[in-house]
Formats: structure tokens, C-alpha cells, sequence
């Protein structure tokens, strides 16, 4: 149940009548820019989020290596 190539026409037909051929070519190419800085604000947030997690895992095997180093240098209770 999309959009149909019919109700697309109408919704054209309706936005060149209300905004006029100039305007809306400007409504488009400002939506088009929108568009495009949503998508690199995401892809961003992903990448510093990739970035965050590497960082955090290259922590945890450092501290993982610290604490196997003091328990394998410490002498076992008998």
C-alpha cells in the first residue's frame, strides 16, 4: 500500500500550484541538502561510536594483560 505513480502526480501537481516552478526547485535542492547532512551526521555518530568502542577494548586488554601479569608474578599460597 505505497505511494503509487498516480498519488505521486497529485502531490507533484499540488506542490507546483502552491510553492510555483522556482521555489520548488529550491524546496528540493534544500531538502536534498537536508538529506545529505542527516546522512553524514549518522554516519559520523557511527564512526565515533566504532571509534569509542576500539578504544574501550584496547582498555579492557591492556588492563587484562596488567592483571595477568600480577597474578602470574605473585606466589601461590600453600
Amino acid at each position: 500500500m505505497g505511494i503509487g505513480f498516480r498519488e505521486l502526480l497529485i502531490i507533484l501537481v499540488i506542490a507546483l500550484v502552491l510553492f510555483g516552478a522556482k521555489k520548488l526547485k529550491n524546496v528540493g535542492s534544500d531538502l536534498g541538502a537536508a538529506v545529505r547532512g542527516f546522512k553524514k551526521a549518522v554516519n559520523d555518530g557511527d564512526d565515533e561510536q566504532t571509534k569509542q568502542l576500539n578504544d574501550l577494548s584496547g582498555k579492557d586488554a591492556d588492563f587484562q594483560e596488567r592483571a595477568g601479569a600480577t597474578k602470574s608474578d605473585s606466589k601461590p599460597n600453600a
